[in-house]
């Protein structure tokens, strides 16, 4: 669930007509910044928050851009352009060492786990899938920019489908994995 609420601005932004981008650009940072407030708030560390932070960010500048030119040709790749700045905050938590997957699951994990090289491994092979998957959603979505909308839609569907199947199949092995590694 971590991740729907990670990506729900995203998910917003998509789904919202492209006449009304505007609205959607501005409904989607509030939204990440409203996420920010309330879990840090709760007490979450910046490391569980990367993405909703790059998310805020995003959207706060795309809402400048939307308002003040609202026929600016950017538009039309306003959706490869969110893939693309995706790719760049995962990217940029592989980066720093930070990836952010971690933080996540540091949410549902006990902290006696976090520094296992299983942990963290898969922390880095999560978030590796999910950049690779921006970056290859940012190209086939600059392609697509005038294709029909639900081409587009099934497109920016795939770009998260995709690597949440696999964050749950890869997890689940790696439970399985670290269950038979305590047994045997």
């Amino acid at each position: 669930m971590s991740y729907l609420r990670a990506f729900a601005p995203w998910i917003v932004y998509a789904a919202v007509p492209g006449a009304y981008w505007q609205w959607a650009a501005l409904a989607a940072a509030i939204m990440a910044c409203a996420d920010v407030v309330v879990r840090r708030r709760r007490g979450a560390g910046f490391d569980a928050l990367v993405i909703e932070l790059g998310t805020a960010a995003f959207f706060a500048a795309l809402t400048v851009l939307a308002i003040v030119a609202p026929e600016t040709p950017l538009h039309v790749y306003s959706p490869a352009l969110s893939n693309a700045a995706l790719a760049l905050i995962a990217g940029g938590s592989l980066v720093a060492r930070v990836p952010f997957t971690m933080g996540i699951a540091k949410q549902t994990t006990p902290q006696e786990v976090w520094t296992q090289p299983l942990f963290v491994r898969t922390a880095y092979v999560l978030t590796g899938v999910w950049t690779a998957s921006f970056a290859v959603g940012a190209v086939v979505l600059t392609v697509l920019a005038h294709a029909e909308t639900v081409v587009r839609l099934l497109a920016q569907v795939l770009v998260f489908a995709v690597p949440m199947i696999f964050t749950k199949r890869y997890v689940a092995n790696v439970r399985a994995k670290a269950a038979r590694l305590r047994e045997g």
